[in-house]
């Protein structure tokens, strides 16, 4: 979908025969995150001055989600994804949980346990950092220095109980840089998932590739790193076989184009892909994310022009949005409605029990942004 000065923001379209009927999160703004009903209504809303990226629910009702990042590490260039801390807001906005690091990053995962999985870059050997291909240095780099992905896993009291350095796992003479990415970092994890057996699947950005690991011993059980995908994002089990990906395509041969997709998690097969026509007009830079819902629908969010958009498995589009909250940011030149990830939560999901989700509480907030389609 083309920006547009004139281009209707909020909601753009509703099947309601047709759709997943739940409420849909998001962030957007300045230093908040939204629950809408299927209209565009806004039902909820929590703020965090720590600012508030990539937010879920968890089953109490709790928001789980990252900060923007600290001032130590935003300036960085060549880095994106940072955060000062992950943290969870009970219903009302009140911190229950925080876990600050200036360089955790991208995505977490609140395990069965209660622990709770993050990313975090720290500086690589540089013994290693000679090894690694690809990727360029600027003229007042240092050559030497690289960072790469560590995995914490982190207690309710903020203990690290466990930690898996990713440099001690993969190859430097496979997982090359793409020749178009800087060599700050050398993998870029966006994404980490629990596996139906519990185990972690993990997204590399920069070297293209997506891994499974047993979370008990620390090895790769599988690598997928064939070209299908270019700098993908968001990879987790949409069922005991499958796997969702976004497929961002960039730096892709021929033409740069975003898809979703499903794949055959032994096979790494496509068995299901959306992409739009012409194809170029489906695309992201950064960012991304495929959630298969219940009903075999799935819910797609286009980060660079915050737009997010549920399609049926025949790919019709039955409910579509676009993000009215825009914020000046100058690392990316502009202002943006950039919106990192979408989810829906059913009506029945045990986070929305009892939950007032009257729209009138946001009447004034509904009639600014969540015009009627």
């Amino acid at each position: 979908m083309a920006r547009s000065e004139h281009h209707p923001n909020g909601l753009i379209h509703y099947n309601p025969q047709l759709s997943y009927r739940g409420y849909t999160l998001f962030s957007g703004g300045e230093r908040n995150a939204y629950l809408m009903d299927m209209t565009g209504q806004f039902v909820h809303q929590w703020h965090c001055e720590k600012g508030i990226t990539n937010p879920r629910l968890l089953p109490n009702g709790n928001l789980i989600a990252l900060a923007w990042p600290s001032e130590n590490v935003a300036g960085q260039r060549g880095l994106n994804g940072q955060a000062a801390a992950c943290f969870e807001l009970d219903w009302d906005g009140n911190v229950v949980w925080e876990y600050a690091d200036p360089w955790i990053h991208h995505d977490y995962e609140r395990l069965p346990n209660g622990n709770t999985l993050l990313v975090k870059w720290v500086p690589l050997p540089k013994s290693l950092v000679r090894k690694i291909k690809g990727g360029y240095n600027n003229d007042e780099d240092d050559p030497a220095h690289m960072l790469g992905d560590v995995v914490l896993e982190v207690s309710p009291e903020g203990d690290i109980v466990k930690q898996w350095k990713s440099w001690e796992h993969l190859d430097p003479a496979t997982e090359i840089i793409c020749p178009l990415d800087h060599r700050m970092e050398w993998t870029h994890c966006n994404s980490i998932s629990l596996t139906p057996k519990g185990d972690w699947l993990l997204s590399f950005r920069r070297v293209s590739t997506i891994i499974e690991v047993n979370s008990r011993t620390g090895k790769i059980k599988w690598k997928w790193g064939d070209g299908t995908t270019s700098h993908q994002h968001d990879v987790k089990y949409s069922s005991a076989d499958t796997i969702t990906i976004f497929d961002n395509g960039v730096h892709r041969r021929g033409i740069d184009l975003s898809r979703a997709l499903e794949v055959n998690a032994k096979t790494r097969k496509i068995v299901w892909e959306y992409a739009q026509d012409p194809p170029f007009s489906f695309h992201t830079l950064m960012g991304g994310s495929v959630d298969r819902l219940p009903n075999n629908n799935v819910l797609i969010c286009e980060t660079a022009k915050g737009h997010f958009f549920e399609v049926t498995r025949s790919k019709n589009v039955v409910w579509e949005y676009i993000n009215p909250f825009f914020v000046t940011n100058p690392r990316l030149g502009g202002r943006v409605n950039m919106v990192f990830q979408v989810h829906r939560y059913g009506v029945d999901h045990p986070a929305l029990a009892n939950r007032d989700l009257d729209p009138q509480r946001y009447a004034n907030l509904n009639r600014l942004y969540a015009p009627a389609s």
